[in-house]
């Protein structure tokens, strides 16, 4: 009996999945060191390749993997497009060092993006002392119509995690995020001159659970642009200025079918921008923008501090029997200054706006002797304790 008692406790033993050990799966970290694959790093021969090398071995890991780009170099890369799926379920990349972008002149291929990571799950980038140059004086004069590249572009990436990543001076919009489901950005500082064109902080498009927060935005373009088929994005303590506001939209252009729901912008600054907290959609659209709200924002001369614009990209509004839907819209906790007399815009399509709710909104004219005033047409909702006097249908 007591040999049976024992046999059956070495089974057990041998047998459970709690005591098995997996010697083939690597628990420890892995480093891959862009240097150790050929990069110079003296910003003047070009690191793509031994930076996608570097990319290979980490994305080939079975176990977590870390990409090394070391401090105190810059990275002359020409483009730059890093893919997955990886093996491992987590994958980080440490960035320290500096990546600067050919000027105008030295660009070839395509131009739709600079740097572009696609199909990568469980990817944390960590940039507490690296920054990305895009370079783009030298596209802006001679390129104002032309395409220009986005510097970083994120597509289909889940569970992304960037944290305190500096750029500046993308040639087009410097952040772009696509059908991506769950990313946090925290602390990222973006930069470019106020008269730099569409150079958007984020661009966000068909994606879900996005959230930017504790970041500084100063472009010549929207600081956060919130385009179709994006569910529960939020912008929390985020300074704007310069630059174009925080933008659902635009919304519906050629008469595209567009979506946007759960929007929560929190806590957020606007200082010298041209708009504050703004809706824009293109008359003949269709689809809708709905649980959108706007809560406790600063205002400081924004030239445009509450904006809904239906008729976006047109100059004279006309009757359109279809629009974007807009509804569900709460501006609330306002305080601040405008630098334009017109304090609060509501361009609405002869369809109306519904269920717009105004909540302790203060705002008052940066000039003194041009009191501010609402322009409201066809918006429907509730009104309390918000200066300039706001009359909205019921």
């Amino acid at each position: 009996m007591q040999s049976l008692i024992i046999s059956c406790i070495l089974i057990y033993f041998l047998v459970s999945p709690t005591f098995c050990i997996r010697s083939n799966v690597p628990t420890e970290m892995t480093y891959v060191n862009v240097i150790d694959q050929g990069a110079c790093g003296d910003g003047k021969n070009d690191d793509s390749k031994a930076i996608l090398s570097a990319w290979q071995r980490v994305c080939g890991v079975e176990g977590p993997a870390t990409l090394l780009i070391p401090s105190g170099k810059v990275f002359l890369v020409t483009r730059l497009q890093l893919n997955g799926p990886c093996k491992s379920p987590s994958v980080f990349i440490k960035f320290a060092g500096r990546i600067v972008a050919p000027t105008m002149d030295n660009w070839v291929g395509d131009r739709g993006s600079w740097l572009m990571i696609s199909y990568v799950n469980g990817l944390t980038i960590d940039a507490q002392e690296g920054i990305i140059d895009g370079y783009g004086s030298s596209w802006w004069e001679k390129c104002t119509s032309c395409q220009r590249p986005t510097s970083l572009r994120f597509h289909a990436c889940n569970g992304l995690v960037v944290n305190s990543l500096s750029m500046k001076d993308s040639p087009g919009a410097h952040i772009s995020v696509n059908a991506c489901d769950g990313a946090k950005f925290s602390q990222i500082r973006i930069t470019a001159p106020e008269n730099s064109p569409n150079t958007d902080g984020f661009d966000i498009a068909m994606s879900k659970d996005i959230t930017i927060q504790d970041s500084t935005i100063g472009t010549g373009d929207d600081c956060v642009a919130i385009n179709g088929g994006c569910f529960n994005i939020k912008a929390t303590r985020v300074f704007c200025g310069p630059g174009h506001g925080i933008s659902i939209g635009s919304l519906g252009k050629n008469r595209s079918h567009e979506i946007v729901e759960d929007v929560h912008v929190h806590n957020c600054s606007f200082v010298g921008t041209t708009n504050g907290a703004r809706i824009k959609t293109w008359p003949g659209g269709s689809g809708y923008a709905r649980n959108i709200t706007f809560d406790q924002i600063i205002l400081r001369d924004a030239q445009n501090p509450i904006i809904i614009d239906q008729y976006y990209g047109i100059k004279t509004p006309n009757a359109e029997e279809e629009a974007v839907m807009v509804s569900e819209v709460t501006y609330r906790g306002f305080v601040g200054t405008s630098a334009s007399d017109n304090a609060i815009n509501l361009k609405c399509s002869t369809l109306g706006c519904f269920s717009v709710t105004f909540d302790n909104v203060q705002i008052v004219s940066s000039q003194p002797t041009k009191p501010a005033y609402v322009s409201c047409n066809n918006a429907h909702g509730t009104v309390t304790n918000t200066s300039p006097k706001v009359t909205l249908l019921k």
